[in-house]
């Protein structure tokens, strides 16, 4: 049966939305490797099952091995980009704020600016739990790491400069360490000055990719608590900036996402 299919992307890490009534489907994780896969599939680091609500939608997300993920940022970003593209083209103006359910809760969009196909939002992603101070053993090397959740868990190396080679070497490693029973996504990051944090992501059950939302709010509160960054900073990795706010209300994240593609899969 054929599936039709959107593709957006927030500064690179790009995600496959399908509309799905069911969004617990039981194929969903086959689903996501196959349509995922860059060289057989269509191409991407995530599939998000998605239905639109009253209020804007509802998702789930499966990683590209197929692996489930409570929520991403750039990907509710993606499908607010979706839902507000939807709007445009049937000569509807884009929605000023979207709710998007997903698996750790509401995340409240306010869309702040619309240059179809890119919608630039900022996202309340809550508040995050669980921060602390953590020695993991790798392999015999003992790496100091900031451990929390923001809606899913995250692992932030504090470094005094990025390093290509130990970031691939260890972010692997950390990803399915024992001390993290779920798996988890690795940043490395280094704080340049107060208003700029600087990172590289190993995302779980994708790998290298060239930006997070999640990533970004954990690298944050990582810098803002332990390296002397502001709570306003903005978060730079391969793919682009994005800024995160940690305010008495919790994080917030701004950036843009775009849709870039639809096609049908035939399969």
């Amino acid at each position: 049966m054929a599936l039709e299919l959107l593709k957006a992307h927030a500064y690179g890490n790009d995600f496959l939305y399908l509309e799905a009534e069911d969004l617990e489907r039981p194929d969903g994780p086959g689903l996501a490797k196959t349509l995922c896969e860059r060289h057989t599939g269509v191409g991407a680091d995530g599939l998000i099952l998605y239905r639109t609500t009253g209020a804007g939608a509802a998702m789930r997300l499966y990683n590209a091995d197929g692996s489930f993920s409570e929520v991403s940022g750039n990907g509710v970003r993606g499908l607010a980009a979706v839902c507000c593209w939807s709007h445009v083209r049937q000569g509807r103006p884009a929605p000023s704020s979207l709710v998007i359910n997903t698996d750790a809760g509401d995340k409240d969009v306010s869309v702040l600016s619309s240059e179809p196909p890119r919608f630039t939002c900022r996202t309340a992603m809550g508040h995050p739990a669980g921060v602390r101070l953590a020695t993991i053993d790798v392999g015999g090397t003992a790496v100091d790491a900031v451990v929390l959740r923001v809606g899913n868990p995250q692992c932030v190396v504090l470094e005094q400069a990025l390093d290509e080679g130990r970031y691939r070497l260890l972010g692997a490693a950390l990803e399915h360490h024992s001390f993290f029973p779920d798996g988890t996504n690795v940043e490395f990051a280094r704080v340049e000055h107060a208003g700029l944090v600087r990172i590289l992501i190993w995302e779980r059950g994708v790998g290298p990719t060239l930006a997070s939302g999640t990533g970004a709010c954990a690298a944050a509160v990582a810098a803002m608590t332990y390296g002397g960054a502001s709570r306003d900073v903005i978060v730079a990795s391969p793919g682009g900036t994005q800024r995160v706010e940690w305010r008495d209300d919790g994080l917030h994240l701004t950036g843009w996402a775009e849709v870039v593609w639809e096609g049908r899969w035939t399969r």
